[in-house]
């Protein structure tokens, strides 16, 4: 009798682990997102004081290695009476570590909007919610999406890291498959094709939501555009100087 498993065989348990890896990205980008928006506005802060700690907060979370991170996170707050489960370390260390990265990338689209735009708000006396809300962020929004389509990729591309603090995502179930006997290149294989997959996937969403954007702003990009893999024109390049500032770390403009 051969008990030694096939990749089909183990479909269940890569669809468990699937599920795990697409939870901790899907609330790793929303809380990634959220925090790019808020230290990016801080960093654009007319208060030295404000702008001071966000940069503080950004190059601390950028400076330091994401798997130590996870691992403080995981293995070290414990030690001080403070303890999260292996989900929640993964949220809050990829949210951390890539919104540093992303309130770069908000901060860098935000100056790019042209500032006769800026200079026409103010003139038509709108408060500056009414300036941000109604001028600013529709016209910057499209300029973050090709550049937060790196980030949401490359944090997809590390939840292999969960397995490092025993969460049974699909690396985990792979290793769990390699340990029992199965061909690891196989299984090697079939993750890439997930993964490229995956990260297909959100490509084509960013996309879409690119076009979305563009549209309300009378920009008709076209549907075909959505198919394509997209990259700042060298005009926006140009614009997002401050965002590539990030192009050092993970998922940075590049």
């Amino acid at each position: 009798m051969n008990d030694i498993p096939t990749v089909w065989d183990w479909t269940g348990n890569l669809l468990t682990g699937l599920r795990i890896t697409l939870l901790v990205t899907v609330l790793g980008t929303i809380l990634m997102i959220a925090i790019a928006i808020v230290l990016g506005l801080m960093a654009r802060s007319r208060r030295i004081a404000v702008r001071g700690i966000a940069r503080v907060v950004i190059e601390f979370f950028r400076g330091t290695s994401l798997p130590i991170q996870l691992f403080f996170l995981f293995f070290g707050l414990p030690l001080l009476g403070i303890r999260f489960d292996p989900l929640a370390c993964g949220v809050i260390a990829f949210g951390l570590n890539y919104g540093a990265y992303g309130s770069e990338v908000v901060r860098g689209s935000i100056n790019a909007v042209p500032k006769p735009q800026w200079e026409a708000a103010t003139a038509l006396n709108l408060s500056a919610w009414q300036r941000m809300t109604r001028v600013i962020w529709p016209q910057a929004i499209p300029l973050m999406i090709p550049a937060m389509n790196n980030l949401f990729i490359q944090l997809l591309k590390s939840t292999p890291l969960l397995y490092a603090i025993s969460l049974a995502d699909i690396m985990t179930k792979a290793e769990d498959f390699r340990k029992a006997g199965g061909d690891a290149t196989l299984m090697y294989l079939a993750l890439m094709v997930i993964y490229f997959v995956l990260a297909y996937a959100v490509t084509l969403l960013s996309n879409m939501a690119e076009v979305i954007a563009k549209t309300r702003l009378g920009q008709h990009a076209g549907l075909r555009s959505v198919f394509t893999f997209r990259k700042p024109k060298p005009a926006e390049e140009a614009k997002l100087v401050d965002a590539s500032s990030a192009a050092g770390g993970p998922g940075g403009v590049r």
